[in-house]
């Protein structure tokens, strides 16, 4: 299905893809920035999140509330401690063809309401390592990595070990939070890798894991032996502005001592830009570092900030990346995973290969069509080829996924090799694997009952996003998941463990292999502290399909309490108040608030959730944003034509007060903001008492009149 074109997929389809999509980049996105150990590349990664995109804007509609669109790299690694970022740091929107700069120019005018040329700089996008660096009345004081772009590692110690980072500033404002990217030369990096060799160590794979790895390291002094590099391209918080321009402001930083790149220029649009583009990509192999493409931002900061951010990117940026790169090898067997919402996955095991610098060893088969050589609607896909234990394929990786068979080289297939017959059953426990009509995914239905979806889910109960519980890994859950003696088969069971363990007449926690008396006693201690978990992540813990991250916090920024929220979902049904409520979130579709709905009127997992709950302290959500605005807390929703700022801006500018932006009038809309051509939405209005008003007053209560 992955190769079949968006424009003609059905709804259905588009559905089960985005479900799809969302694993994948999901599991891409740990692989590369939390293990430091990507999968695939950065062009096989890209292809998924602009596919990912594509069927998003064809099916509004059908956005995930965990999309990844809205996601920024990866869970905070342990070992560091953690610092949030006072100001966010986001990923970019991808660009990979000469339309889509064209594009990104065309949405900047139409959201500012230009019809006259906007100008950008153009820098070379370089494949490292991003960190944020602070300094307050010019002295470094904190250095941190970007983490999930809201939290990062602590990583100041091994930061000033870095040549290129200045220890104090003169001339820089108050507070300056500069950031950049630790990267390492190509010729620093094979001289590493020498030494690596020569003591008998481990080598590093391409420079990026080697710079991320390095900076990474918990003793600072072998970090300070190893050759890091730092390109200042950006800023945070900061106390004054550096420049008028992103151009100037760049020029600020190299005279406050930064490292920036020389290649960075000044375009008056997209012809420029992309003619700069062609420059760099002929210049890439002489270069001397890595790099993966070229970004594109708005010049002029004053409209940098009008424009502001998406959820997870800025508007007034992007990056134009270079295509893929490709290698064959030889496929040795297909492996079926079974991850926690039941999907049967198939997993190629391959003859190890380097693909844009990396060993790839496994790669992704997506589905079953996907291997016979068809999409879910019977089309051909790869010219009707399919895919045989033996073959010769072709394998692209792209940054943060896991790798990709792309195609079959059919001159190299054995004789005897036979079509693969896709399992109707789960490995695991035997339960009959279906496939729903439009899915493109077989599901084992064993649910609770099938020990590998029951041990995905607690692992993903105590991952990083979700409760973060030190001491207790994948390793450990699996472990106590198999215990007879101290089981843990549900997250309920994780808060019973000390009680258990105290009351257990047999063999104690703390004589037991892997543990002592201070490791368990810092685990129990670890489970206690969770105890108190706040309401986003508690939702997002529960691990229901299509509820991600990003979505257990529209969720809990909604409903802002445990109690409103189960009393909510716990009558939502199509036709409810409740119902309507639930989908007139921005950002949530009907196959999101069915998911939730399912998991909740399902009496296994309800009563797993119940018995959850009655072990914790679910502290209420606060709201972002400008607390003390006139519209914080309210839930907004506009209609009409705006005629003094574009609707995209109006949105942006009311979420950043502390509104809720929905998409539909409900019972708890507090007020409509009614442009000229108002239809439906003004009627709900009326009939359901909500206040209306237009845009000249909406400006005037937010103070922009």
């Amino acid at each position: 299905m992955v190769d079949k074109a968006v424009e003609t997929l059905t709804e259905a389809e588009a559905r089960a893809e985005l479900a799809r999509l969302a694993d994948a980049i999901a599991a891409a996105n740990t692989a590369y920035h939390t293990l430091d150990a990507p999968q695939i590349t950065d062009a096989d990664y890209d292809a998924l999140k602009r596919r990912n995109a594509a069927i998003e804007a064809r099916f509004p509609g059908l956005k995930r509330s965990d999309s990844p669109s809205d996601q920024i790299g990866g869970a905070v690694a342990e070992g560091f401690g953690k610092i949030a970022h006072r100001v966010r740091m986001l990923s970019l929107e991808n660009a990979f063809a000469a339309e889509e700069v064209a594009e990104f120019d065309d949405r900047v005018r139409r959201f500012l309401g230009f019809s006259g040329a906007v100008s950008y700089t153009a820098e070379p996008k370089i494949d490292g390592l991003s960190l944020s660096l602070r300094y307050e009345d010019g002295r470094l004081v904190q250095a941190a990595t970007r983490g999930d772009g809201e939290v990062g590692e602590n990583v100041t110690e091994n930061a000033r070990t870095i040549a290129d980072i200045p220890q104090r500033l003169t001339g820089a404002p108050q507070v300056l939070e500069v950031r950049g990217e630790v990267y390492m030369s190509h010729a620093d990096f094979a001289a590493l890798n020498q030494r690596q060799a020569a003591l008998g160590d481990k080598s590093f794979a391409n420079p990026r894991n080697a710079a991320a790895g390095s900076l990474r390291q918990l003793d600072a002094r072998i970090t300070a032996a190893r050759p890091l590099r730092f390109f200042a391209y950006s800023w945070g918080d900061h106390s004054a502005p550096l420049a008028a321009t992103q151009y100037e402001a760049i020029l600020r930083l190299n005279a406050l001592g930064f490292q920036t790149n020389s290649l960075t220029v000044l375009c008056d649009g997209p012809e420029a830009m992309l003619s700069h583009y062609r420059l760099i990509e002929a210049q890439r192999a002489t270069l001397g570092y890595d790099i993966d493409g070229v970004v594109y931002k708005v010049n002029d900061l004053a409209l940098q900030a009008r424009l502001g951010f998406r959820s997870s990117t800025p508007r007034w940026a992007i990056a134009h990346k270079f295509p893929a790169e490709l290698a064959w090898t030889e496929l040795l067997g297909t492996d079926i995973q079974v991850g926690r919402t039941g999907a049967l996955s198939p997993v190629a095991r391959l003859r190890p290969v380097t693909v844009g610098g990396v060993v790839v060893q496994n790669a992704t088969l997506h589905n079953e069509d996907y291997i016979a050589g068809r999409d879910s609607r019977g089309a051909e896909i790869r010219g009707g080829k399919d895919i045989r234990i033996g073959d010769w394929v072709q394998v692209y990786r792209a940054g943060d996924v896991i790798p990709k068979v792309a195609d079959v080289d059919l001159s190299r297939r054995k004789i005897d090799a036979q079509p693969y017959v896709f399992p109707t059953e789960c490995p695991e426990c035997g339960s009959p694997a279906h496939r729903e009509e439009g899915d493109s995914v077989r599901r084992c239905t064993g649910g609770l009952i099938c020990p590998a979806q029951a041990v995905e889910r607690l692992k993903h109960f105590v991952s990083r996003g979700a409760f973060d519980i030190e001491g207790l890994g994948a390793k450990q859950v699996e472990m106590f998941f198999r215990d007879a003696t101290l089981p843990v088969r549900t997250p309920a069971d994780i808060f019973t463990l000390s009680a258990r363990d105290a009351a257990n007449p047999l063999q104690k926690l703390k004589n037991r292999e892997g543990f002592g008396e201070v490791s368990a006693t810092k685990l129990f201690a670890a489970i206690e502290a969770r105890r108190t978990i706040p309401l986003d992540r508690l939702l997002f813990s529960l691990g229901i399909r299509h509820v991600g991250e990003v979505a257990a916090g529209l969720l809990a920024r909604h409903y802002t309490t445990w109690e409103a929220f189960e009393a909510a979902i716990t009558q939502a049904t199509p036709g409810t108040p409740e119902w309507a409520e639930l989908i007139s979130i921005n950002g949530v579709g009907e196959v999101m608030a069915q998911s939730l709905v399912d998991a909740f009127q399902n009496p296994a997992e309800r009563a797993a959730i119940d018995a959850l709950a009655a072990q914790l302290a679910i502290q209420p959500v606060q709201v972002r944003g400008q607390v003390d605005s006139p519209v914080a807390g309210l839930t907004v929703v506009f209609t009409g034509s705006l005629e003094k700022m574009t609707r995209a801006e109006a949105k942006a500018r009311a979420e950043a007060m502390g509104a809720k932006v929905a998409g539909s009038v409900s019972a708890k809309t507090d007020l409509l903001v009614a442009g000229p051509g108002a239809g439906s939405k003004a009627k709900d209005a009326e009939r359901l008492g909500v206040r209306i008003i237009d845009e000249d007053a909406w400006l005037r209560l937010i103070g922009d009149a």
